[in-house]
């Protein structure tokens, strides 16, 4: 190979690599680093002499990040002709400032004269020239702001004007930790308007069934003695109990309609055609039998399929002319005003 011949190569050769960036076979390198607002502290610099309008902001105002034009009032000799937030300051910090001024009812004008113009109070990264995220976690808020009446109720609008919409995962009030996505389900189903105070239906929907399909045999009512979905060996004449007993587990993904529907379906409900008894042999006799016993434990679930509550739960039935016959056996007294108390007047009542 000739000298000059050798020379062009090398020349190609740093053509390529300068425009490799340009035509997308190289990353352009980024020069942006965390902005150092520590350095300018130390200078003494207040923080209102860069963000000016700071003072005075209110929701409505514009967020104030310093421009160019700002940063060259101090430095007079920019290191070339570049926007400064070109290199300092990183676009994320920025875009992330952003979020959070359109997503939070917030300004600073009232917080200012609060802190006495003490931002570092609040924007606690400014003494860590390493981080960019200077915004205040909510355990910061909190240690001003109370609001235990808003938290014991989900009520979050007052600072947040949408939360489901943030998307943000929170990283102080409220904890994803453990083996969180193994264990959410249940935690869902313990605690389930926590969860409502950030996310709503959709969210579960967002994974279930696209990015973590619910398969049959996790969903399935099976009756294999090795079945591991949900709903585990011998569901089908468990799930009343377990229905009773954790109503908030299978609500997480069933409406109360569905148990309407079903039972209609299988002819065990009230309104089915057709109907048959649910309830198992015994549960009616002469001698009044084991419905008694159980509508006196556990009247609210008699009330899921029968109208009526408390004592007219029982009086549909149990009255002179009615299925039940009268409940009085014989020889009954009592000194109740039949006309007047109750349950008395639910069967006498009309006779004044």
């Amino acid at each position: 190979m000739s000298r000059a011949h050798g020379t062009l190569v090398v020349l190609l050769a740093v053509a390529l690599a300068a425009c490799a960036s340009v035509l997308g076979f190289k990353r352009a390198e980024d020069r942006s680093r965390p902005f150092e607002h520590r350095a300018h502290v130390l200078k003494g610099i207040a923080c209102t002499q860069c963000h000016e309008k700071i003072r005075t902001s209110t929701r409505e105002s514009a967020l104030d990040l310093p421009n160019t034009a700002r940063c060259v009032s101090c430095h007079e000799k920019p290191h070339d002709t570049h926007e400064c937030s070109t290199c300092h300051g990183e676009s994320s910090a920025r875009e992330e400032a952003e979020l959070v001024h359109a997503q939070l009812r917030f300004d600073h004008g009232s917080h200012q004269r609060a802190t006495g113009g003490d931002c570092a109070r609040c924007h606690q990264g400014v003494a860590n020239d390493a981080t960019a995220r200077l915004l205040p976690k909510m355990a910061t808020c909190f240690g001003c702001h109370k609001h235990r009446d808003e938290w014991d109720v989900r009520k979050c609008d007052g600072c947040h004007v949408n939360v489901s919409a943030e998307e943000v995962t929170p990283d102080s009030h409220v904890v994803h930790d453990g083996d969180f996505i193994r264990e959410h389900g249940v935690r869902a189903a313990s605690n389930r308007d926590l969860c409502a105070s950030c996310h709503d239906d959709r969210s579960c929907a967002k994974c279930h069934g696209v990015t973590v399909p619910a398969l049959p045999w996790k969903l399935a009512v099976g009756d294999a003695p090795r079945t591991t979905g949900v709903h585990l060996s011998g569901f089908r004449s468990r799930h009343p109990l377990e229905a009773r007993a954790q109503p908030g587990l299978c609500n997480t993904c069933h409406a109360e309609q569905f148990c309407v529907e079903c039972h209609t379906q299988l002819g065990v409900s009230a309104t089915a055609q057709n109907a048959r008894s649910p309830h198992p042999a015994g549960w009616i006799s002469a001698t009044g039998g084991a419905h008694a016993t159980e509508a006196r434990t556990d009247p609210m679930s008699c009330a899921g399929c029968h109208g009526g509550g408390g004592e007219q739960l029982c009086v549909g039935c149990h009255k002179v002319g009615g299925p039940g016959g009268s409940p009085h056996g014989l020889g009954f007294t009592s000194s109740k005003d039949k006309v007047r108390e109750m349950p008395c007047r639910l069967c006498h009542g009309a006779s004044r």
